[in-house]
């Protein structure tokens, strides 16, 4: 089922940069599109994961770089990736004292894990075990290549949407644009990347928060973990783009009343709720 999401995420951001591009351009704009759309395909499926990584300015974490931390959250990856049969991914650390964590990559052999420095300061190995176990959990459930391709669509489209205010519709008097093009994605483009991480976020963290528990042998870390990030999160808040805010395992801004329908992440509440009904007594 992943598999087929990812196919039509790839299609729907190919339609909307072929629709905005000749919107804007005529047919020089759909050309654009179908360049920008091709290169963006490429570049999502090999190198999203590595865009994202660097933007967060994140730290390689091995027995050789960071191994003060390796120490600490090595060994728990270790113990976890056996138990759910996963090859060990790559550790990160991004130097925000926000805390906060993701997981990225296209598949499970080129998986990486990120938490930031305030995740590290604030919990203690239970809590950053059961974070850990929620990271892997969208590995294991193979969101990851999704949520790094949603990640660029919906930047994609946020661009597109910026070219159109600044641009409008075609200056060539043979292969005029739309005049309101412009307006319409101003408007529209916004919602739809909003839409679509939504779309793609919600369900998945209750998974992810499942399988955590699973793997870990209780959900009470996890429990203990997610109230921390819900009351910290927003004492610190997390200098992200919103494109990659469904990556997160909690959102890293605040929003009240409206934007609540927008966000890519179910209530805190209710995944604790969720949790607090699991209690795995499995031995691994």
């Amino acid at each position: 089922m992943n598999n087929v999401k990812t196919v039509l995420l790839l299609g729907l951001m190919s339609g909307v940069l072929l629709i905005g591009g000749e919107a804007l351009g005529g047919r020089n704009g759909l050309a654009m599109g179908l360049m920008l759309a091709v290169g963006l395909n490429f570049f999502s499926y090999f190198f999203s994961d590595k865009l994202a990584l660097k933007m967060y300015n994140a730290q390689p974490v091995s027995p050789t770089e960071n191994s003060e931390i390796y120490k600490r959250i090595g060994p728990m990856t270790h113990t976890l990736t056996r138990r759910m049969g996963l090859p060990m991914p790559k550790l990160w650390v991004i130097p925000q004292d926000a805390p906060n964590a993701f997981a990225t990559g296209r598949n499970p052999n080129h998986a990486s894990v990120a938490v930031t420095a305030g995740i590290l300061r604030l919990m203690n190995d239970r809590e950053v075990e059961g974070v850990i176990g929620h990271e892997l959990g969208h590995v294991r459930n193979r969101d990851i290549l999704i949520s790094s391709i949603a990640a660029t669509l919906a930047a994609a489209i946020t661009f597109l949407a910026r070219m159109a205010f600044f641009f409008g519709g075609s200056r060539e008097s043979n292969d005029r644009g739309n005049p309101m093009a412009g307006l319409f994605m101003l408007i529209l483009a916004p919602i739809a990347a909003l839409l679509i991480q939504m779309a793609i976020s919600r369900t998945r963290e209750y998974a992810a928060d499942a399988t955590a528990a699973k793997y870990t042998g209780s959900p009470d870390g996890l429990i203990s973990g997610l109230k921390k990030l819900e009351t910290w999160s927003k004492r610190i808040p997390m200098d992200a783009s919103p494109a990659h805010e469904h990556m997160f395992i909690v959102k890293p801004f605040t929003g009240s009343g409206m934007l609540k329908l927008f966000s890519t992440h179910p209530p805190t509440e209710e995944r604790i709720e969720r949790l607090s009904k699991l209690r795995y007594q499995q031995t691994f």
